[in-house]
């Protein structure tokens, strides 16, 4: 069989599976009794009760609660059950093999275009990614591309791993830029062109929306014209006026801008150093309607009363306690617990770049060890599986609705085996608005088919 025919042959298999897997599209209703419950919420104490899911959607948790008649009911009984795992910036279903450049939708190296990229329309649902993470417990994720031919890495998207063609539920989500080591190189080899690069652009964006706004009031009908909540109707771009000769955005990443600096489009920032961090913090100054999250903040720790006190939310790494960067030199594995003290709101992230979001139970298990490290400063339980869970929700806009078992969030379920935290637990059952999915992915058939292989069918070779 050459390479080509097994390559369409796995191809055809995935497909098939991902098309017989949405056959049953009809959210179940049912009830996990018995099982030690983990809300995701950073406040409650895990114990054990009931979950019960009708229509997609949670009606009910407690430790009292009555199942209603004719709902299926599982037995918990020594097992664990939670919200599903939120993983933010990630992305899945950007690419197969990360050294095959066909298969990478990740950087747009030569793209005329920056701001104006939308990751939503690459998202592959049968990507292999997508399969993994889902048997891992992650039913929710936010996916976005690599910042490459400028400081904008374009529109992220959220999106949901459930089994069928509909993954993305919000495209055009968010914006990320890169700042620091990162942003200098792509920006023209300083910080101080980052920065002049970014504000400029937010300059111009905001008198791109002004524009907009005053064209499509003289001269066009009601029906195309477009809040500030919405992007710029492309109908109205070609009826701007001239905006001059100095401008340094295409029209096309005006417009994809200008939610930003209207503050209806979050505006993910990629910064280490706190010195960056700070800068950061202070766009508000000039753009008071940013919504801004940090992303990464090594030095975080070092600022985070200033975090704190902006209320701005940080999706950072657990692991870093080295330096990798001259922006990282004061990097520790305490940083998350000292933003968390300090009242930052923080998620485990990013994970991109071969990083697994299946592997997010692991890190957050760390993060609760680290409590027993004389000096360091750790997450209790519950506020570890918070900042996989329902703190990365909160922070992608989906607060209340995913990462949580609440009455009315969506039905997102997972039963383990074992406390999630535990690296001996796994995902026996996951369920995405109410509809059971599949496990099964590559790493799965490989398991199974080498299991009780038949040695008699292996070459001579095998034999000594």
């Amino acid at each position: 069989m050459s390479k080509f025919t097994r390559r369409l042959t796995l191809t055809l298999a995935a497909a098939t599976a991902l098309a017989s897997a949405a056959t049953p599209l009809v959210a179940q209703d049912f009830a996990v009794t018995g099982a030690t419950v983990a809300t995701g919420d950073a406040r409650d104490r895990v114990g054990p009760g009931t979950v019960v899911v009708r229509s997609g959607r949670i009606v009910a948790v407690g430790p009292d609660v009555a199942v209603p008649a004719g709902v299926t009911v599982i037995d918990g009984t020594g097992m664990w059950i939670t919200p599903g795992l939120f993983a933010p910036l990630t992305d899945l279903g950007l690419f197969d093999v990360g050294g095959v450049q066909e298969s990478n939708d990740r950087a747009a190296r030569n793209s005329t275009f920056s701001a104006a990229l939308d990751y939503s329309v690459a998202v592959n649902p049968i990507n292999q990614h997508i399969m993994t993470s889902r048997a891992g417990g992650v039913t929710r994720a936010s996916v976005v591309g690599y910042p490459a031919g400028s400081i904008f890495a374009g529109q992220g998207a959220l999106i949901d791993l459930g089994a069928d063609p509909d993954v993305v539920t919000r495209a055009r989500a968010f914006q990320m830029i890169a700042i620091g080591e990162t942003g200098a190189r792509l920006a023209g080899g300083s910080r101080v062109a980052v920065h002049a690069l970014l504000r400029n652009a937010l300059r111009e964006a905001r008198e791109f929306g002004d524009r907009a706004q005053i064209a499509g009031s003289a001269s066009r009908p009601a029906e195309i014209r477009r809040g500030d909540d919405l992007p710029l109707d492309p109908r109205l771009v070609d009826d701007l006026a001239e905006r001059g000769d100095d401008v340094e955005l295409s029209r096309f990443d005006a417009a994809a801008l200008r939610p930003v600096v209207q503050g209806t489009q979050p505006l993910y920032v990629v910064a280490d150093r706190s010195a960056d961090i700070l800068q950061a913090l202070a766009l508000r100054q000039e753009f008071p309607k940013l919504d801004l999250v940090l992303v990464g903040a090594a030095e975080g720790w070092m600022v985070a009363d200033r975090i704190a006190a902006a209320g701005v939310p940080v999706i950072a790494p657990p692991l870093i306690d080295l330096p990798e960067r001259f922006e990282q030199l004061a990097a520790t594995q305490s940083n998350i617990g000292r933003m968390v003290d300090a009242g930052v709101t923080v998620a485990l992230g990013p994970f991109m770049d071969m990083e697994q979001p299946r592997n997010a139970p692991q890190y957050a298990g760390n993060l609760v060890g680290l409590q027993n490290v004389p000096g360091a400063t750790g997450l209790t339980w519950s506020e570890a599986f918070a900042a996989i869970t329902s703190v990365p929700a909160q922070i992608s806009g989906m607060g209340g609705q995913a990462g949580v078992l609440a009455p009315g969030a969506l039905g997102d379920v997972v039963i383990w085996d074992g406390d999630p935290l535990e690296v001996s637990s796994t995902p026996v059952r996951v369920f995405v608005d109410g509809v059971e999915q599949p496990l099964t992915n590559h790493q799965t058939r490989l398991r199974e088919r080498y299991r009780d292989l038949d040695e008699q069918t292996l070459p001579k070779a095998y034999s000594h």
